[in-house]
């Protein structure tokens, strides 16, 4: 007989609620001993939309090279700590599986004990299994990074919140391109500046700040 017993704190009882919700994939992960694993709690990195579809299509984003090599500075940081890194990856017309647009850039660094996570919406949480990856590690806080800031990024940091975890914007580790109403930099200002506005749910904490801050010894 498999027997499993499973504790709920306070800080992650929503996002069981929410995973038992799944059915026959909630099944699986329920029945692995990853669900707490070793009863640790774990820092992830999520890198948003980090493809070439977007990075290298001949429109500029800001302080792109500066972003790749914050982005590995975090990732580097995280994989030290034990933490999971999450590559999401966007599919669509312009990045369609497979393709060479759909790839991640090949200036990120990425490790063989990385996930790659593809989908379809600006919440990296929609019709995914990023939700279940993230429980079954264990994680409890999300150090948010990428591209578009105010489409995918943004979308996917509110999510995170919105499913239970302490979230950290990396607030010099994500970018866009100018729009028609505002530059890229204003776009990423007013966004940092939101996060740090934003009311988190009960017991749960959101913090922007930069790589430097987020991880100085």
């Amino acid at each position: 007989m498999c027997r499993f017993a499973v504790i709920f704190t306070p800080a992650s009882l929503i996002r069981h609620f929410k995973l038992f919700r799944y059915k026959a994939a909630a099944i699986d992960i329920c029945y692995t001993d990853k669900l707490f694993w070793k009863g640790r709690e774990m820092d992830a990195l999520l890198v948003v939309d980090m493809q070439n579809a977007w990075l290298n299509s001949g429109i500029s984003r800001l302080d792109k090279d500066g972003v790749v090599r914050r982005i590995n500075h975090a990732a580097k940081c995280i994989r030290q700590r034990g933490g999971r890194v999450i590559f999401i990856r966007h599919c669509d017309d312009d990045a369609q599986i497979g393709s060479p647009e759909w790839h991640v850039d090949s200036a990120l660094t990425v490790d063989a004990r990385d996930l790659m996570i593809d989908k379809t919406a600006c919440d990296a949480f929609v019709n995914t299994s990023l939700l279940m990856e993230l429980m079954a590690t264990g994680a409890e806080k999300l150090f948010i990074c990428g591209m578009a800031t105010e489409l995918c990024v943004d979308t996917t940091l509110r999510a995170a919140l919105s499913n239970g975890f302490d979230v950290v914007g990396l607030a010099d580790a994500h970018t866009t391109g100018d729009r028609p109403h505002l530059s890229a930099a204003q776009v990423i200002e007013h966004h940092n500046w939101v996060w740090a506005n934003l009311a988190a749910p009960l017991g749960r904490q959101i913090q922007v700040c930069t790589v430097e801050e987020a991880f100085e010894e």
